[in-house]
Order: C-alpha cells, then sequence, then structure tokens
C-alpha cells in the first residue's frame, strides 16, 4: 500500500471543536498516527481573550503536530470572528499551495471561514451529530450539508450515525471507536492504583470520560444511595453543565481529569465500568471509546441501550445492557460474586483481535488513496481526450 507521503499529500490542516490537551480520543489518535508521514496542524476553536489584536498562537506536540488556537477579541460578533479567522488562515497559508494539502474536518463550523480554499483533499471524520448536543450553534446543519456537498470523502463514528447519514454522500465509510489494546491491557497484570484511588476502601465502580449533558446523572445517583457499600469512581472533566447538579453522596468520588497514559492504572482497581448515558438527542448516534478500552483492560462493563453499545457488544454478550438503576444494581452485584471471569475475557480478546487504531488509520488510508488515485486517473483521460 502506498503512502501517505507517496500520494503525495505532505500537509493535514484538521479543524477541530476539541482541544487537543483536552480528553485524548478519536481525533488525537487518528491524527499522530497520519503525523507518521504528513505535517498535521490541529486548528481548535478560538478563545476570545485578545488584548488587541487577534492572532495565532501556534505550538508543538511532537515533531510533526502543530496546535494552532486563534486568539480573538472579546465580545466579537460571528460575523465579524469568522471574517477575522480567513484573515487569519489566509496569513497562514501565505505562498502555500494547495496541491499536497488536505483539509480534515471535525466540525463543520470551521466550513464558514475556510470554504473559498480549493486544498488536494476534504476530508469530514463526522464522530458525533454535532447538531444534537447543548449549545450546538442554529448554523451548523446548514454547515454541515455545505461540507457534506463538497467534502471528497466522509467517515462516521460509528454504525449507527453512518446509516443516518449514508444517503447524504456518495463516498461514505463507518469506521467506529477503535483501541490501543496493549496500552489499556496493562490494567490486567499492573495492579498498582494512583493514590487519589488505593485510599478507597470497598468495591469499586468506575467512569471515565467527559461528564456532560449526556452523562445519567440520577441513575449515578441511585446506584450510590442503594448500595452505600460500593464507591463510585468518575473520572473526567464536568462540561457544559453544572457541577451544583451532580449527586455529592460520600460514596461517590469525582478524581477529575486524568491523562490517557494514566486510565490503565486507575482501571486496575475497578470491579465494573460503567457506561451511565441518558438516551437522548446526544447520545442517539455514539460510538463510545471508552466501551473497549474497559474491556481490553478486562473490567466487565454495564451500559444504558445505547445502540452502537448494544450492537455489537450487548448482542455479543461482552457488555450487560440495562435501562435502569435497578438493572445496573442487580447486574453489578452478580459480577461481584462472579470470580471466574476466563471465559469472558476469552471471548473479549478474540472479538478484539483485529481492532486497533493502527487498522482503522490504514482503512482510512486505503479510502484516501482510491480518491486521490481515481482523481489522477480521471486527469490523465481527461489529457488524452485532447492529445
Amino acid at each position: 500500500m502506498e503512502s501517505l507521503t507517496e500520494i503525495p499529500l505532505k500537509h493535514i490542516l484538521c479543524f477541530s471543536h476539541l482541544r487537543w490537551d483536552f480528553v485524548f480520543q478519536r481525533p488525537q489518535h487518528l491524527l499522530s498516527r497520519f503525523a507518521e508521514d504528513a505535517i498535521v496542524y490541529f486548528f481548535e476553536e478560538p478563545i476570545f481573550d485578545a488584548l488587541n489584536e487577534s492572532y495565532l498562537s501556534i505550538s508543538k506536540r511532537g515533531k510533526k503536530i502543530n496546535i494552532i488556537v486563534p486568539h480573538l477579541k472579546e465580545e466579537i460578533d460571528p460575523q465579524t470572528a469568522n471574517a477575522t479567522l480567513t484573515t487569519l488562515l489566509d496569513k497562514f497559508l501565505r505562498d502555500v499551495k494547495m496541491d499536497d494539502w488536505a483539509f480534515w474536518y471535525y466540525t463543520p463550523m470551521a466550513y464558514a471561514f475556510t470554504n473559498k480554499y480549493k486544498p488536494k483533499l476534504i476530508v469530514y471524520d463526522c464522530m458525533d451529530e454535532l447538531s444534537a448536543f447543548k449549545f450546538a450553534p442554529t448554523e451548523l446543519v446548514d454547515l454541515e450539508k455545505l461540507l457534506m456537498k463538497n467534502a471528497d470523502l466522509v467517515f462516521t463514528g460509528g454504525h449507527s450515525l453512518y446509516a443516518a447519514k449514508k444517503q447524504l454522500h456518495s463516498n461514505i465509510f463507518p469506521f467506529p471507536s477503535s483501541i490501543e489494546k496493549e496500552h489499556f491491557a496493562k490494567a490486567r497484570s499492573e495492579k498498582n492504583q494512583p493514590d487519589d484511588q488505593a485510599i478507597i476502601a470497598g468495591p469499586k465502580i468506575g467512569f471515565f470520560g467527559v461528564i456532560d449533558e449526556r452523562f445519567d446523572i440520577e441513575l449515578i445517583r441511585n446506584i450510590a444511595q442503594e448500595r452505600s457499600d460500593w464507591q463510585i469512581i468518575l473520572i473526567g472533566p464536568v462540561v457544559k453543565i453544572s457541577e451544583d447538579i451532580l449527586p455529592q453522596n460520600s460514596n461517590i468520588h469525582y478524581l477529575g481529569q486524568k491523562l490517557y497514559s494514566e486510565l490503565p492504572a486507575y482501571l486496575s482497581g475497578w470491579d465494573v465500568a460503567l457506561i451511565p448515558f441518558e438516551l437522548n438527542e446526544s447520545t442517539r448516534y455514539i460510538s463510545p471509546t471508552k466501551t473497549l478500552e474497559y474491556l481490553a483492560a478486562g473490567v466487565p462493563v454495564v451500559s444504558t441501550p445505547i445502540y452502537d453499545v448494544i450492537n455489537p457488544y450487548g448482542t455479543s454478550n461482552l457488555v450487560h445492557i440495562s435501562g435502569n438503576s435497578e438493572g445496573f444494581i442487580n447486574i453489578i452485584e452478580s459480577e461481584l460474586n462472579n470470580p471466574d471471569k476466563r471465559e469472558w475475557l476469552k471471548k473479549v480478546d478474540e472479538h478484539m483481535k483485529d481492532l486497533s487504531w493502527d487498522n482503522t488509520y490504514m482503512n482510512m488510508l486505503t479510502q484516501i488513496n482510491k480518491v486521490l488515485q481515481n482523481r489522477n486517473s480521471t486527469s490523465l483521460m481527461d489529457i488524452n481526450a485532447y492529445v
């Protein structure tokens, strides 16, 4: 298979609604791999803190990943903000030829200030239905339609999202969440919990990820109240909701955001892992990355009936599914009383044997190569027609 540099395609400019140094997830996994062969520029959403002139700050993560943060003036209106972002991007791309550049979008909102550019390739990696998220801009839906119309290639973050979008583009492929198995498998053998968790005594029922409007607060509250002998470990930042509405039981422990490198150590002390998402518009199409991460760590999982968790993990009896706190409690109780998980672990490992972010990256690269090769073939045919 051709590498990215042989295509040729030497620069990837990614527009993201997530910050690189936030929770380490799909964008970071994929773009870190693309950075093995290309220079990656990760363009974040603006920060409104410029005192005088707006500007771009650029910092590096490794040799080939560049984080770009626009700093705009406070209280700037959306139209002026987009015009300013276009100006800043013009300066950044000054004298750049687009024939070896790809624009990679995680947020359609960026299309408002980038649509005039003509890169070699436009990829939309639709990892979530962002229009269903809390505080989503009203113009997001229209901008996504424009982006879909002009993208060369569309990926989706799961099969349910693919089913919802597949009629909107002729070159669209599902790429569900994947896994770095070796990283999370450390939890099976390296039993050395971090200090802030090690001091907590009792069965540990854990969750890591973003705590936001998708999080089923009442489910957690009910489990904690019904089983005060269980310790609920919650790891991750609280975003878009007030911390005041979170349950504050003595057996619920908010340990804050942790580094990706630290997660296996926390998982090593858990008895059961949770995917406690509400069933609403913001969770209708999600494919939680944490599902595979929990499984790779060898920790039994209980999830609410999220479609992309039910299929394939629930139907394969790899993950327990329940729609209420009573069901969660009964399943957790059963797992706490089940010391022999060898058969289940065999099924888990068999299911995951071909899953990895490396394979996802390579399969995406295959589709990218096909687009560029087809375009080159078409161009050659057009030239030959006039010879």
